[in-house]
């Protein structure tokens, strides 16, 4: 069964992303299971951190999200506060397995390295006990004898051997083979040597590996000897205090180290094992997973550090073969069809879910695929005006109906956004231009009158842009809108502005103006910008959304509480600004308008930082990574130096979409270095290294979908790199050799609505599963209403639920209910499965070492 965060032991370190389990032939189930892990959620706020000890006591904070070590989010960095509010949302796909989820507050240090003020760490199994609720956790001390990730492979043996003498001693073996996951070091692959101890109560035997250079993986292979008992007549060379040691007593401590060359080593964590685990066997295997030292992260000051609040959501599905879903599948695409609409299957999990937004997501992309959200959004955008009395008040709430339609917006609005707004926001982001105009903040030397016009220029040039832009909607958004406005008129005839409003409270209020404020969640810009364009897109943001407000503007009045705000938006109650503005939302709320068909703009997809390995072929000095900005669209695939902007035209190198006959995962070994994969293409492969391990997988995602259908694709590739004269992977010496590896199975080919259908169903499935006992809740409503027809004598029991009609509202739960028992069976049949063959100590399950 999909839980929200499964706590079971035996799955902590399961398969995860592409990762599928393949039953045995003969078996029924004899097809993939893909396991899939997502984390969603939100940094909220800290607080009560600690200042500094100078008469300048802020400091200016941003948050990081690690995965154990490998730091995958940040968010952008609040100045001047003790308190910083972040309040950004988070969601990515988790593409490899995981011990920890840690968040780190630091305080930005420009001259030196960012300090580390504290941390809050989940361990993977504990993520379901704070899942889909704001929770203040206090900050940790950040130690780096707690900062571990990785686990060891170890074989210990119990030899007996006859001395010179004639005596029996017992030999124990240690065989350090390899490690798996160890942390980057600033940024790169680390050199890694581990420490062998035998300690005992009157011994500390200590051996040492040799280092292995830049590698996460490290393959050692390396054994040690310990002689454990003592004879009588032995010579006390080591200090013992007992003729016979006691085995029971002894254990084997393993310390992984970083090679620091010229500086300090640094620690990477641990494991001890007891000589005893081989009372009952003459050997022992097993992988263990790194841990703490003994003395990590036992500070006694941990509630000075502050708190910070946050709200996470972890999810890790089982999406079964295609057939397992069709009947949930079909129940739910019925929705939009059933009358009344709150008795339908879809409007019921947002009924019982205890955050809609759980449900909200998966319900408009399934929906989405099939062309069934636009009537579903309409039905419950109705069901919503029978409530809404005031017209000025409509579609302002958080309803099942304005998350979807929200949703819908962000999923198929995304390419519209960026022909639209990215030109502009690139120039703000870009420009120094000081646009203040609060008498407040205003900065020495600043003139407000200039602020005001840098502030009215962006204003005047983004809705020039905005109002221009109706034959770049989308359908969907188009038709979406037609029907809120038609819906509106009804409900309200009396109100000539509600077809507008019904229109701009989201186009502009849940649009435009949150993608200005955050252009960087909206993939329009690659960073956080700086705190004063924040603030200047915060204005900019305030003014349009006003401008796009049907009743500021007809009704020569504004919503702005500050005088500043008040006086400079008098600068557009003109009737141009209402001719605009009325025309744009006739355009994008007509039937007859669609999305332009025949443009011949690329999409844009996708751009970042990233290092590519050097092309050059000479065969002096070693070919090097170098950073390089790309940027993907539908059309060509780009690199080139930073800055952004650059006058030389040969410097930007570029791959024809076309041209792309493989996107894979390139293997650690090739370069010792993480994160990487291979653009194969008509030329020598590119080499790419990621900044972790979420954008790797997002890149190669996204190359996958938008070469899916080119001709000439490779069936076959080179897991590894062509070097020296060879593949590394099959040692074959022709550059041109077939691979020797099954390319990665095709993908979904929509390059803007990337939607995979199993993986939403079973997502639906999850909720509904972990929604049964408020389901049950609602079945039993249904009765109480069906059977006792007057004023309700306990209203508590259903008060919560909007049913409509009892009768066909206990059908569907009934139905519901059916489909998820017989979801249920093979759940449980692969999760047994799964647990089975995750034996304890294996690589993929790997033992919690001993601590003290």
């Amino acid at each position: 069964m999909a839980a929200a965060a499964p706590a079971a032991a035996a799955s902590s370190e399961a398969p995860v992303a592409t990762a599928t389990a393949k039953p045995g032939a003969g078996d029924e189930d004899s097809r993939e299971v893909r396991v899939l892990q997502s984390l969603r959620g939100k940094i909220c706020e800290a607080k009560n951190l600690l200042p500094y000890l100078g008469p300048n006591k802020m400091r200016d904070c941003f948050c990081t999200i690690n995965l154990d070590q490998e730091e995958v989010y940040r968010t952008q960095v609040v100045e001047k506060s003790l308190s910083p509010f972040f309040s950004e949302e988070f969601y990515f796909e988790i593409p490899r397995t995981f011990q920890y989820l840690s968040f780190y507050v630091y305080d930005k240090n420009v001259l030196q390295r960012d300090l580390r003020i504290g941390k809050v760490a989940i361990k993977k199994e504990d993520l379901c006990n704070h899942s889909g609720k704001e929770t203040w956790f206090s900050l940790q001390p950040v130690d780096s004898n707690s900062e571990v990730q990785g686990k060891v492979h170890l074989e210990l043996k119990l030899n007996e051997l006859i001395t010179e003498n004639g005596t029996v001693c017992q030999q124990l073996v240690v065989h350090i083979m390899a490690c798996h996951g160890l942390p980057l070091i600033n940024g790169q692959s680390c050199d890694p040597y581990a420490t062998v101890s035998l300690v005992g109560p009157s011994r500390n035997d200590q051996k040492k590996t040799k280092v292995k250079k830049k590698t996460s993986n490290p393959q050692f292979n390396e054994i040690f000897y310990f002689e454990v008992t003592r004879s009588s007549s032995y010579t006390r060379k080591s200090q013992f205090q007992v003729e016979e040691e006691d085995i029971e007593k002894l254990e084997i401590r393993i310390d992984l180290w970083n090679n620091g060359n010229l500086v300090q080593d640094i620690f990477l964590g641990e494991i001890k094992v007891p000589v005893n685990v081989l009372r009952n066997d003459s050997s022992h295997q097993a992988w263990y997973l790194l841990q703490p030292r003994d003395n990590g992260n036992k500070s006694s000051k941990t509630d000075d550090l502050g708190s910070l609040r946050l709200n996470i959501c972890y999810t890790e599905d089982y999406v079964l073969p295609s057939e397992y879903y069709g009947p949930l599948k079909t129940l739910l695409l019925k929705s939009p069809d059933v009358q009344p609409i709150s008795a339908s299957a879809a409007y019921i999990l947002g009924e019982i879910c205890r955050d809609k937004n759980d449900a909200v997501l998966p319900l408009v992309r399934l929906l989405l695929h099939h062309d069934k959200l636009v009537p579903f959004a309409t039905a419950v955008a109705e069901l919503d005006l029978k409530d809404t009395q005031d017209a000025n008040t409509i579609f302002r709430g958080n309803s099942l109906a304005t998350r979807c339609l929200d949703e819908m917006m962000k999923i198929v609005g995304g390419h519209y956004l960026k022909v639209t707004l990215k030109p502009i926001l690139d120039e703000i982001c870009e420009s120094s231009k000081s646009c203040e105009i609060d008498p407040i903040k205003l900065k020495e030397g600043d003139n407000v009158e200039n602020n005001k016009e840098n502030l009215r220029y962006y204003v005047d040039k983004l809705f020039s842009t905005i109002v221009k832009s109706s034959m770049s909607c989308p359908t969907v958004m188009c038709d979406t809108f037609y029907s809120l406005r038609q819906m509106a008129t009804q409900r309200f005839p009396n109100d000539p502005h509600v077809q507008y409003s019904a229109v701009s409270s989201f186009v502009f209020l849940r649009f435009f103006a949150v993608a200005v404020v955050s252009p960087h969640t909206f993939h329009l810009r690659p960073h956080h910008p700086d705190p004063q364009t924040i603030r200047t897109l915060t204005l900019i943001s305030k003014t349009i959304q006003t401008l796009g407000s049907w009743g500021s503007l007809s009704k020569s009045k504004s919503s702005f509480k500050e005088t500043f705000m008040c006086e400079f938006f008098k600068m557009f109650q003109e009737e141009g600004y209402i001719i605009a503005v009325k025309k744009f939302l006739d355009e994008i709320s007509s039937t007859e308008t669609k999305e332009s068909s025949g443009t011949s703009e690329p999409v844009h997809l996708k751009e970042g930082e990233m290092y590519k390995r050097a092309q050059g072929r000479t065969r002096i000095g070693k070919k090097n990574f170098k950073k390089r900005w790309f940027c993907l669209t539908s059309r060509e695939l780009t690199y080139h130096k930073q800055p952004e902007f650059i006058e030389r035209k040969d410097a930007i190198y570029t791959i024809p979409v076309k041209n792309i006959l493989a996107v894979e995962k390139l293997e650690e070994s090739s370069f010792n270095k993480k994160n990487m994969f291979q653009v194969i293409h008509m030329e020598k492969p590119l080499y790419v290294q990621a900044n972790n391990c979420v954008e790797a997988n997002e890149w190669i995602d996204v190359l996958c979908r938008v070469s899916r259908c080119n001709q000439n694709r490779l069936s076959f590739y080179h897991p590894s790199a062509y070097l020296n004269g060879n593949w590394l992977c099959c040692l074959e010496t022709s550059e041109n050799a077939l691979g020797c590896k099954p390319c990665t199975a095709g993908v979904p080919a929509d390059i803007q609505i990337d939607i995979d259908e199993d993986r939403e169903t079973e997502r639906i499935y999850s909720l509904f599963t972990l929604s049964l006992l408020k389901l049950q809740k609602m079945e039993e409503a249904c009765g109480t209403i069906a059977v006792y027809q007057g004023p309700q004598k306990e209203p508590d029991d259903y008060s919560n639920f909007v049913i409509e009609d009892s009768v066909t509202t206990f059908k569907t739960i009934q139905q519901i209910k059916s489909i998820i028992e017989k979801l249920d069976e093979p759940h449980e049949k692969y999760r047994k499965k799964r647990s089975s063959s995750a034996k304890y100590g294996s690589k993929e399950n790997p033992i919690v070492g001993k601590t003290s």
